[in-house]
This record gives C-alpha cells, sequence and structure tokens, in this order.
C-alpha cells in the first residue's frame, strides 16, 4: 500500500486496512462498493461493505474530516440523533506516490433512507411534510443542545421509519458548532431560515425532473418546518401562568411533553408574592419518553413513535390478561416473549431485511385494524400475521440496505403464531 496512513478512531476495525486506500475514491473496485442510494453531496461519498456492515467514506479535507468526526462524537454524547463516526484517514497515497485525499467514514445507519429514495415515481404531500415534521424535530434537538447546524437540509438530513412518520438523523456536521451557552434567538432563526431556502430548492429539484405531485406547493411544504419547529420549541421551552387553585396544570404540561415524546428533567416553579399564581417553565428537557420506557420494561430498542405504538399493544395486553398483583415488568415480559417476539420469528428469513422489526410490529397492528374494518369482525393477530407477510411484506424493497420507495399507509398483514397453551388473547381483543 503506497503512503503511510493515519488512522484516528476509538476503536479500530483491523479490516480497514485491507480496503484500496491507494486508489481515488471514484476509482474503486465494484467487489468493495456497496450499492446503497445516497443523498446529494458537495463532496465524493461511496458505500463500502466492512466486516459484514457498510461504512460511508467522503473524500475531505483532513482539517475537516477531524472536525466533523469530533463533533459527531460530541452529538453522540448528547444523545442527538446521527451518525456514528468511525474514523479519519489521513496519509492516503497513490503508487506513484501523489497524494489522495483525506476521508471520514461513518457506519452506514442501517434502515434509514435519503429522502430522494422514499418515493418511486412522485414526492406525495404527505411524505414530503413528514420528512419536514421530522427534520424540525431534529432542529429543536439540535438547537436544544445547543448546536447550530448551518446547512439545514433534506439532503443532509437520513430518515427511518417511525409507526407512520419519520425520524430523522444528522448526517453531515460540516459546518455545525456547539455552543456551550445555548443559542440566541437569531442563530436559532438563522437555522431555520436556511432549513427554509434548502428545503423548498430541493423539491422544486424534484418537481423540475416531473417527481413531484402536481398538488404539491413546494414553498409551502418548506414552510412548514417553521411552523413545526415554533409549534415544538413553544412547547419544550416556554413559560406559563396560571392561578394557583390550577396546580393541575403543572401535571397537565408534563403529560402534554410526554406525549410528545419528552420527560421534564428540571421544571421551574416559581409563585407571585401573595401566592395568587403560579408560574412554570421547562428547565431541562430530554427526548425519548416512551423509547426509554419500552427499553426498560422490555430490552426493545425502538424509534419514539415505535416505542408508543409498541407500548400501545403492551397496554392493551395488560388490560385483557393482567393477573390481580401481577406488576408491569412480569406483564411486559410476557407480552415480549408471547406476542412481540412470535411475530418477529414468523418473518421469513428472506424477507427480514425488509423492514425493522418494531416497524413491522407496527404495520402489522395497522393491518389487522384493516382487515378489521373491511370484515367486520376482530381478525386474529396470527392470521392478520400471515396476511401481511404473503400481501405486503413479500412486496417490498430491502430497506436494511436497499431503499423502498413510496411510503403509504399499510393496509394490509403477515405468518402464523403457535400459542403453546391454546388460550390466545389476540383472537379476543
Amino acid at each position: 500500500m503506497a503512503g503511510s496512513l493515519n488512522i484516528t478512531a476509538a476503536t479500530v476495525d483491523p479490516a480497514l486496512l485491507d480496503l484500496p486506500w491507494d486508489l481515488p475514491l471514484d476509482e474503486w473496485p465494484n467487489d468493495h462498493i456497496a450499492l446503497l442510494p445516497k443523498g446529494i453531496s458537495r463532496h465524493l461519498v461511496r458505500f463500502a461493505n466492512l466486516s459484514g456492515y457498510v461504512i460511508a467514506i467522503k473524500e475531505t479535507t483532513g482539517e475537516m474530516a477531524r472536525r466533523e468526526y469530533d463533533m459527531l462524537r460530541t452529538l453522540q454524547r448528547v444523545d442527538v440523533p446521527c451518525v456514528d463516526p468511525l474514523a479519519v484517514i489521513e496519509g492516503r497515497a497513490d503508487e506513484s506516490g501523489r497524494p489522495l485525499k483525506p476521508v471520514l467514514v461513518t457506519r452506514h445507519l442501517k434502515f434509514s433512507l435519503p429522502y430522494r429514495a422514499l418515493y418511486s415515481q412522485t414526492l406525495r404531500p404527505d411524505t414530503a411534510t413528514r420528512l419536514v415534521d421530522a427534520l424540525a424535530v431534529l432542529l429543536v434537538r439540535l438547537h436544544m443542545v445547543g448546536f447550530f447546524w448551518g446547512d439545514v437540509s433534506l439532503s443532509n438530513t437520513l430518515f427511518r421509519r417511525d409507526a407512520g412518520a419519520f425520524a430523522a438523523y444528522l448526517v453531515d456536521a460540516e459546518t455545525g458548532q456547539l455552543y456551550e451557552g445555548g443559542l440566541s434567538n437569531g442563530q436559532r432563526e438563522n437555522d431555520l431560515e436556511i432549513a427554509r431556502v434548502n428545503i423548498a430548492g430541493e423539491l422544486m429539484d424534484i418537481a423540475a425532473g416531473g417527481r413531484l405531485a402536481d398538488e404539491l406547493d413546494a414553498v409551502e411544504v418548506a414552510g412548514g418546518i417553521v411552523a413545526a419547529y415554533r409549534s415544538l420549541w413553544k412547547e419544550l421551552t416556554g413559560s406559563e401562568s396560571f392561578s394557583a387553585s390550577e396546580r393541575w396544570r403543572i401535571a397537565e404540561r408534563v403529560r402534554r411533553l410526554n406525549e410528545l415524546g419528552f420527560d421534564i428533567e428540571e421544571l421551574a416553579i416559581r409563585t407571585n408574592e401573595d401566592g395568587a399564581s403560579v408560574r412554570i417553565q421547562p428547565k431541562v428537557v430530554d427526548a425519548g419518553h416512551h423509547q426509554r420506557r419500552l427499553l426498560r420494561l422490555t430490552g426493545l430498542d425502538a424509534q419514539e413513535n415505535q416505542a408508543r405504538r409498541l407500548l400501545n399493544d403492551l397496554d392493551s395486553y395488560a388490560a385483557t390478561v393482567a393477573k390481580p398483583g401481577m406488576d408491569e415488568e412480569a406483564l411486559a415480559h410476557e407480552w415480549l416473549m408471547r406476542v412481540f417476539e412470535p411475530v418477529v420469528r414468523a418473518i421469513p428469513s428472506d424477507l427480514r431485511g425488509k423492514l425493522e422489526p418494531a416497524e413491522v410490529f407496527h404495520q402489522l397492528l395497522d393491518h389487522r385494524w384493516f382487515m378489521s374494518e373491511d370484515e367486520g369482525r376482530d381478525v386474529p393477530l396470527a392470521e392478520a400475521l400471515s396476511s401481511y407477510i404473503n400481501d405486503v411484506l413479500r412486496h417490498r424493497r430491502d430497506e436494511a440496505t436497499v431503499i423502498a420507495p413510496l411510503t403509504e399507509a399499510i393496509t394490509v398483514p403477515t405468518g402464523v403464531i403457535d400459542d403453546d397453551d391454546g388460550d390466545d388473547w389476540r383472537s379476543k381483543v
């Protein structure tokens, strides 16, 4: 190998050394390249296979690669959804000794979708709106930890399906800056304006190619991120005052934030001098309320909306089969063993790359509901599972590595679940 490689990484996969670093990235042989869809980038980006997973390799400058690597690691530590940085590789040179560009290596986010891969023919208004809403949530989370993005766009974001919505992940932190004292209103508004302009441009680009639904207004959809962002930001950070006799509104504020998927870790509560009124303001807010509860009860790690849907099914199960004195953890374990895991095991091995297990379960519940509506009866989960597998899942593209087309709501079913004692609660719910 020409050159003397300098690899910066928290943990180095030895297989990294086997990749052809002495070749320009655009000349890598096909046996190393993973053919995945990717977004638009100002840098050359390619995907490669490494030790059973896929990595993204971006050519850039050494300074920018090191800076972005450090920034992504910092964002991970504060629990912001972003890609996993693996290494910075410098000192590359070809066989003649000519220097080659340094690269940033990140782990490809499994089941993630660049926005351009979310449609096969035409991007529909509801899909575009869900993408913008997901990006608004990500931007709020970034701003809450003091991160100014500076290049907010659909292209710099990856999306994962999240129970009918999307969860957004930051991909490109090259222009970002973290401020310990938090962001000013001007910095937040600047990021918002960048987002609005970039998204409008990206949608107009799709429209120029004839792949935007006729009824979709690119400027209007792009402006939706401003409204979604401000609404969520106000709920998470805004203060409110009320009469001391309405102290129930404190619990109501906490409940609303929990429903949005956030926990309040610290709440400032002040009364006026005569104690007649109360003013509250969230001080420390953390995302992932439903994710944490599902993880604590079952060990399942899912997206926030997926977690909410699974918890709803768990609660329905508990209401149906709970025995006196049975605690929540025991019920959750029983639901996991008798409901969720049998569904996952019933998926044929050749179909398991289609969707994440939690997304499969969510879509199965939707499919079962539609079947019950159409047939005017309660369809057992096992019957719905067989239908979903054969009529829906089998016809999807794999999303573990290759992205599926349109994101229309699922209206169909999946496999058979054996019930050891013959008493299947799912046929009664």
